[in-house]
């Protein structure tokens, strides 16, 4: 199952630019627009915790 699209409308990056995320259906990801941090999509829920974001150089 694929995230719901209203949902991918409102969804933003916890940072403090709070900038759109693009999602990555294949890699169950979203990836920030502006700062590159790639969230990971658990059991379609997306896990927003700065914590837990990897950097744009730290693919799997």
């Amino acid at each position: 199952m694929a995230l719901d699209p209203q949902l991918l409308e409102i969804l933003a990056c916890p940072d403090t630019h709070h900038a759109p995320l693009d999602y990555d259906v294949q890699a169950q990801t979203l990836t920030c627009t502006e700062c590159g941090r790639i969230f990971e999509v658990r059991d379609d829920v997306p896990v927003l915790l700065l914590d837990e974001a990897r950097g744009p150089a730290e693919q799997p």
